[in-house]
C-alpha cells in the first residue's frame, strides 16, 4: 500500500466515521486491511478501495469499518464514573425528574457491551436500594461486530475479573458443561438494554431526550473540528440538568461548548 493509497483510505474513513488515521497508522490498516483482502478473494488494495465505493448496499463499507475500529474495553472501566454516577449524577437526576418517566441513558459506542451492561448492574442495583423513575439504556457502536457479541451478553471468564463478586452471582449465569469458563448476563439485564447500529457522524435521533450519555474514549480519534460538531450533538441531545461523560485520557477543553464542568471529565448540560 503506498502513500497515495493510504491517503485515500484514510479520506474515506474520514468522510464516513469521522476517524482521523494519523500517517503512523498506515501499517496497522495494511494488516487489518490484509485479512478482509483474502476473504474477498481480491488481489490489491487498490481494488479493495474500488469494492468499497462501488458498493451500492454499503455492506463493504461495513466491513472496512469493522476492520479497523478500535474495541478494547472492560466492566467498569474507568471506575470513578460508576461511582460519580451512583453518589451524584442518578440522586440529582430522580430529584427534578419528577413524572417524566424512566432515565434514558446512552452508550455511545458500546463495542462489545461491557460499557452498557455495567451502566445496567450499577442501575439496577441503585433502584433496588432507591426509589427512582426506573431507567433505559440504549447502546450504539458503529461496528456491527461488536455489537453482534454485546447482544449475546456472553464473556469468557478472564473477562470478569474486574466485576465485583456481588455482581457477579446477581447479574451473572456461570456457563456449565461446554459453556464452562464463561459467563452470561441475565435476561432481565438484558432486556433493559437496546443495542443498536448507529454512526456519530450522522444525525442524532433524540433531541432534548437523553438523561446520560457515556461516550468515553472515543473522541480521541476524531479531530478538534469533528469534536467540535460531536460536543454539540451531544449538548442537543441532552435534556436541561443532564450529563456526560468522556474518557479519562480526553479533554474538551479546546473546543466551543456550552456545558459546566463538574468534574475533569464529567460534564452537566
Amino acid at each position: 500500500m503506498n502513500d497515495a493509497l493510504f491517503n485515500k483510505f484514510r479520506a474515506l474513513i474520514y468522510a464516513k466515521a469521522g476517524i482521523n488515521l494519523s500517517p503512523e497508522k498506515k501499517e496497522l490498516l495494511h494488516a487489518r486491511l490484509g485479512k478482509r483482502l483474502r476473504a474477498c478473494k481480491i488481489a490489491s488494495y487498490e481494488k479493495y478501495y474500488d469494492l468499497i465505493v462501488r458498493d451500492a448496499d454499503g455492506a463493504e463499507l461495513t466491513h472496512f469499518i469493522n476492520s479497523i475500529s478500535t474495541n478494547f474495553t472492560s466492566f467498569f472501566r474507568e471506575l470513578n464514573h460508576f461511582k460519580v454516577l451512583e453518589e451524584t449524577l442518578l440522586p440529582r437526576l430522580i430529584s427534578r425528574s419528577g413524572n417524566r418517566g424512566p432515565l434514558q441513558i446512552w452508550s455511545a459506542a458500546c463495542s462489545s457491551g461491557e460499557e452498557p451492561y455495567t451502566l445496567a448492574m450499577v442501575l439496577e442495583d441503585y433502584f433496588q436500594r432507591n426509589r427512582g423513575t426506573g431507567y433505559r439504556i440504549v447502546a450504539t457502536d458503529i461496528s456491527t461486530r461488536v455489537l453482534n457479541q454485546a447482544r449475546q451478553g456472553v464473556y469468557p471468564a478472564d473477562r470478569m475479573d474486574k466485576v465485583p463478586e456481588y455482581f457477579l452471582r446477581r447479574y451473572f449465569q456461570r456457563g456449565v458443561g461446554k459453556s464452562t469458563g464463561y459467563f452470561r448476563i441475565k435476561t432481565a439485564i438484558r432486556e433493559r438494554i437496546t443495542f443498536q447500529y448507529f454512526n456519530l457522524m450522522e444525525r442524532f435521533p433524540w433531541q432534548n431526550e437523553i438523561d446520560i450519555i457515556f461516550c468515553r474514549n472515543v473522541m480521541i480519534y476524531f479531530d478538534r473540528k469533528t469534536q467540535q460538531q460531536l460536543v454539540q450533538k451531544f449538548y442537543d441531545a441532552l435534556v436541561v440538568g443532564g450529563y456526560l461523560l468522556i474518557g479519562h485520557s480526553e479533554s474538551i477543553s479546546s473546543v466551543s461548548h456550552r456545558f459546566h464542568q463538574i468534574e475533569a471529565t464529567v460534564f452537566r448540560k
